[in-house]
């Protein structure tokens, strides 16, 4: 069975066509500038990756450029659309509604548009993606995966936030958390490495990328994340300021005569790595920069670190416990110094390092020495493989 797995942003368009029977990835690309100029990157099987311009008015247009792409003569992977079984889409916020999976009907598209001012960025991005899928391949079942679902088996205090209880109950105001494929596509396999049963573990996984986040599973749920109502709280990220104090906010507005609108784009864009190096905020521009002295690139990376390994310890009191530590995405599977700040602050969990080990990049390895009372291993993440899967269990 063929399943098509859509990621659809504000201006672009992921995805991947996938074998549900080997699981492996028949054909992937990216749509660029939607609304703009348009692009298109193309790679199916073993032929040569490449890249179209094309106009691309809209999502329609990016659907059916790679609807065209996916049956080319050339550079195809399918004969004709009626091979695609069905279509997992990525959808980032589906509030308390939706705490698992759901097939796409009329009454799921409403529960999505009730929640998109929730991720207002996202969830009308997600939404296009889906219409467009249904204009061009009617009939075809489409699933919709949220980034918030898994985070749904947080206990209340986990999620609650000490602002009166009245905004929860009126406006949904509270923890959702993000990265919810991710973390429970790299739990599950780490229960799998471990050789448990993932009711039996305790595991905390550490996404790590420009956008960054770190997630308490026991027993295979959620019980702690450190995104919030948005994917600006937690860690600081690329651009992206993580928890600060909340009164911050109107100081800053009133010392630099900036809108409420204009401080949170600051802290959006210009924060985190960015903002703290003045530099960069690719971790590789500031490992390099750290290396040539640059203190700033330095106070970065450590605070980066210094967060990371907190949240670390603050999980493992969490779940009074921890059988495993997982990396995972950009930074997390690729960046071995990072780790190694984090992991050099865990020796109180009875954690060593192995330098050889932590030396590699992007390939699920075990980084902690054997005699560690708790395993940490870079485990590479596939979100679009965790779609598929979602997907496949409605329509297998």
């Amino acid at each position: 069975m063929k399943i098509l797995v859509i990621n659809c942003g504000s201006s672009s368009l992921k995805y991947q066509l996938i074998d549900s029977e080997t699981e492996g990835v028949l054909a992937k690309g990216l749509c660029e500038r939607i609304g703009i100029d348009g692009a298109l990157t193309h790679q199916a099987g073993a032929h040569e990756k490449k890249t179209y311009q094309l106009s691309m008015p809209d999502h329609d247009a990016a659907v059916s450029y790679v609807l065209e792409k996916l049956c080319d003569n050339e550079v195809g992977a399918i004969a004709s659309l009626d091979e695609i079984a069905a279509v997992g889409h990525r959808v980032v916020h589906g509030g308390e509604k939706f705490s698992s999976s759901v097939l796409i009907d009329d009454q799921v598209l409403e529960g999505i548009r009730s929640v998109s001012d929730l991720a207002p960025l996202h969830n009308p991005a997600n939404l296009i993606g889906i219409e467009a899928c249904s204009k061009l391949m009617p009939g075809v079942p489409q699933v919709a995966v949220f980034d918030t679902a898994f985070h749904q088996t947080m206990p209340e205090c986990a999620y609650i936030y000490g602002v009166p209880y009245e905004y929860y109950e009126k406006y949904g105001v509270r923890r959702y958390g993000f990265h919810g494929t991710s973390h429970s596509f790299v739990s599950k396999r780490m229960a799998e490495i471990l050789g448990r049963p993932i009711e039996d573990t305790k595991i905390i996984v550490c996404h790590l990328g420009n956008g960054s986040s770190i997630c308490a599973v026991q027993g295979g749920k959620s019980v702690d994340t450190t995104m919030g109502f948005t994917p600006l709280a937690g860690l600081s990220m690329g651009t992206r300021s993580g928890d600060i104090d909340p009164a911050i906010i109107e100081y800053i507005a009133d010392k630099e005569g900036k809108s409420l609108a204009e401080v949170m784009k600051v802290l959006n864009k210009s924060s985190g790595m960015l903002g703290v190096s003045g530099v960069s905020s690719d971790f590789r521009d500031l490992e390099a920069g750290m290396k040539d002295g640059n203190d700033r690139c330095r106070i970065a990376m450590e605070l980066f670190a210094y967060q990371t390994a907190k949240f670390i310890g603050a999980y493992a009191a969490a779940m009074n416990g921890v059988d495993a530590i997982c990396f995972t995405a950009g930074v997390g599977e690729n960046q071995a110094a990072i780790r190694k700040m984090c992991i050099d602050r865990l020796s109180f969990l009875g954690i060593t390092l192995d330098e050889a080990a932590n030396a590699k990049r992007g390939e699920e390895i075990r980084i902690s020495t054997e005699d560690s009372r708790v395993d940490v291993w870079i485990v590479p993440t596939n979100e679009e493989l965790a779609i598929a899967r979602e997907t496949l269990a409605f329509v297998g």
